[in-house]
């Protein structure tokens, strides 16, 4: 068995409107991994193309957090990255 890991991964989403559809869709196809998300309005009165800021802990292995950071980083608008916090 590959030994699981505590991390954070954190999303920006430089337009929310437009991309949080595909953001959401892969954090639901990985939401076994996921332990808590927190979403933060980045504009707090914007109402088009506002940047969102989302961070989700994962207890995961290495692949996996891997694997999920770089399908979000691939998205188009979207900067993801990882911190393994665990050894």
């Amino acid at each position: 068995m590959n030994k699981k890991h505590l991390a954070t991964i954190s999303i920006l989403i430089k337009d929310r409107q437009s991309h949080a559809k595909d953001v959401n869709q892969l954090l639901t196809d990985n939401g076994h991994l996921i332990m808590a998300r927190l979403g933060v309005n980045v504009q707090k009165s914007c109402v088009e193309h506002c940047t969102g800021f989302i961070t989700i802990a994962v207890e995961a292995t290495a692949s996996e957090i891997s694997k999920l950071t770089k399908e979000l980083d691939e998205l188009y608008g979207i900067v993801a990255k990882s911190s393994v916090l665990t050894e």
